[in-house]
């Protein structure tokens, strides 16, 4: 995955922001700032290795740097974490450290001071920063194909593409989504041609009749040469070899009358283009209903399909041809890699373009007209070497680079398969694809199934809620079951899709998330008080874990964005939720006799809600106020 120059922390070195209230990236300016005054400006930039003390009782943080640097400089680690010790400024930040074993550094914040940094998270933006330099942004994200039904692949392009965006948002950033729509070409021109053939009016059809055209049109066009040569070396039999010449014969009159049929829509047929109009129509439509059930935000004028780029193609040629950046082989023009064998083919020996030029076409817009500075493409993993080629190619065709001479980072999102029981890609019980709608209507169900279900007890705070509301809340469970399942995985991970667990209010789900959302919510409403205005004071150790944890809010944002690995706010949320469950059971809120901490309290309870509100927002989850 191609990272962008935004804040690293770890194996990818350090880069500081301008200062958030996250403690951790001003201990490592701190010691960033300690390590040149000990060792000198040629070791600016040294990664601090400051982490999360995973034993509280020694402290907060513990810097690691002595240890690696000790070894790179062949010094004992405790004199140079000493030396570190006597030269790093924590004034008002932390109390002295103190080295320990070989040469940790073990940190405690002043309360105080982790006190004052959530006080002031407290704002509408609740501490995340724009980034320094936004930019335009361009996601391609859904990549549906005209008269095909969308199905589970569909699903983890547009979510993960939706929370793309959304995250890049919050940080400042103009977004344009972009469904790459598939609507020319041959196997839309088949589709075209069989349903003439049949003598039907597409107005009539739905995008079901659409998918079982376009399966017929594939099935006609299917011919099987190898087969033909194999039976006829083999001597099959003149029954099986005759079968053969048929298939190949019959196949190879469909695909010339279809190419016919595309030469006549190419030539702007007004009859042919209203039908063809028809089929994108039918396919979007069906494609809105599945974006509105998931919440994702595509709008209309988002699509934009291989249509708008074919009279571009020429052009792309042109460029590539003009520069010599390209060569001939066998008629047809490539494109060469110095560092593989494989070129990449962008017009074929008889004059036609490929899905190729196609996408460079894409790119030159995206980057020269659009100004994009970032272009994030959302597809499966297996076409990994094919978005390699293409961005190396934009490289060699100066694509890399904004008209008014901005960088532009290209950066192909692949994403695994999802799977049924059997671990085997979710398929229906006959052995179909399981199509994107159905597997949508079916997680709503279960979700209002389980919120219903909880409803019954008198206990519950949704007890008592109308039918309609308790509906509405089991989609935003249901969906944001769905949802979290896909994000909180590494995205180049296959997983099983599995509802019973999906929609468990325990575990690490989307409705344990949402759940915690609400259950905070309750406690507000209840002591009809946020705590605005209160002196947040820390004095167990949950309300300070609790308070740590928040604080790492404004660095997760950008630390996903920067590595375009959604897991990470997903795993942010699910560390918030649970300190947050440890410190509602051991401290008090409302019931607590000092009206100083009961107040403290409930505006640090106000605050994490909107954190936990505001994450699963940028994961495209509804947060539902009761549940």
């Amino acid at each position: 995955m191609i990272l962008n120059r935004r804040f690293h922390l770890g194996a990818w070195g350090y880069t500081p922001r301008p200062m958030s209230a996250d403690p951790l990236q001003r201990l490592c300016a701190a010691f960033q700032q300690a390590i040149m005054l000990v060792l000198g400006d040629s070791f600016a930039g040294t990664d601090p290795v400051i982490r999360a003390s995973t034993k509280p009782e020694h402290g907060d943080f513990q810097c690691n740097v002595a240890m690696a640097l000790g070894k790179r400089l062949d010094r004992q680690p405790r004199d140079l974490a000493e030396e570190l010790i006597a030269a790093v400024d924590l004034t008002d930040l932390a109390l002295t450290p103190e080295v320990a074993g070989p040469g940790f550094i073990n940190i405690r914040l002043n309360p105080e001071a982790v006190a004052t940094a959530i006080m002031d998270m407290d704002t509408e933006s609740l501490g995340v920063q724009k980034d320094e330099a936004p930019g335009i942004v361009v996601i391609d994200m859904c990549g549906v194909n005209v008269s095909k039904q969308m199905h589970v692949g569909h699903l983890r392009s547009t979510i993960i593409g939706d929370a793309f965006a959304r995250i890049l948002e919050r940080l400042g950033h103009d977004v344009r989504r972009e469904n790459h729509l598939g609507d020319w070409g041959l196997p839309i021109a088949m589709v075209l041609h069989l349903i003439r053939t049949r003598g039907i009016d597409p107005v009539t059809l739905s995008l079901t009749d659409l998918d079982a055209i376009y399966r017929d049109a594939q099935a006609l066009a299917k011919a099987d040469h190898a087969g033909l040569v194999a039976a006829r070396a083999k001597n099959v039999g003149p029954h099986r070899i005759a079968e053969l010449e048929t298939q190949n014969e019959a196949a190879s009159e469909f695909r010339a009358a279809a190419g016919e049929t595309l030469v006549v829509l190419q030539s702007g047929d007004s009859d042919l283009v209203r039908d063809w109009k028809t089929l994108i129509e039918i396919t979007l439509d069906a494609m809105n209903e599945a974006v509105e059930l998931l919440g994702v935000q595509l709008n209309p004028e988002d699509n934009r399909g291989e249509s708008f780029y074919r009279e571009k193609l020429p052009a792309v040629l042109e460029w590539f041809e003009s520069r010599s950046l390209c060569h001939e082989d066998n008629g047809a023009m490539v494109v060469k890699f110095p560092d593989r064998k494989r070129p990449l083919l962008i017009r074929k020996s008889d004059g036609g373009f490929l899905y190729a030029t196609t996408d460079l076409a894409a790119v030159r817009v995206r980057s020269q007209e659009t100004m994009a500075t970032q272009c994030i493409y959302v597809v499966d993993a297996r076409q990994r070497d094919h978005f390699k080629d293409i961005f190396d190619a934009a490289e060699i065709a100066g694509w890399d680079q904004t008209p008014n001479g901005r960088h532009v980072l290209y950066s192909h999102t692949g994403f695994g398969s999802v799977l049924g029981p059997d671990r085997k890609p979710l398929k229906t019980r006959s052995g179909e694809t399981v199509t994107l709608a159905s597997l949508l209507h079916e997680a709503i169900t279960r979700g209002q199934i389980e919120v219903r279900r909880r409803a019954e007890d008198s206990n519950a705070p949704t007890h008592g809620l109308s039918t309609k509301e308790l509906d509405t809340i089991g989609r935003s469970v249901g969906i944001g079951a769905v949802k979290y399942a896909d994000l909180a995985n590494d995205l180049v991970r296959d997983y099983v899709f599995d509802l019973d667990r999906m929609v468990a209010f325990e575990g690490d789900t989307g409705p344990y998330l949402q759940y915690a959302h609400a259950r905070i919510r309750s406690i507000v409403r209840k002591a009809d008080d946020n705590g605005s205005g209160a002196t947040i004071i820390l004095d167990t150790p949950e309300e300070r874990q609790l308070a740590l944890t928040i604080l790492r809010w404004n660095d997760t944002v950008h630390a996903t964005a920067a590595s375009l690995e959604p897991h990470r706010i997903a795993g942010f949320l699910r560390d918030l939720a649970e300190n947050f469950n440890r410190f509602y059971q051991a401290c008090p809120v409302i019931k607590t006799a000092d009206e100083s901490t009961r107040r403290s309290r409930l505006r640090l309870v106000d605050i994490t809600g909107r954190v936990l509100a505001d994450g699963l927002n940028l994961l495209g989850i509804d947060a539902p106020p009761h549940m």
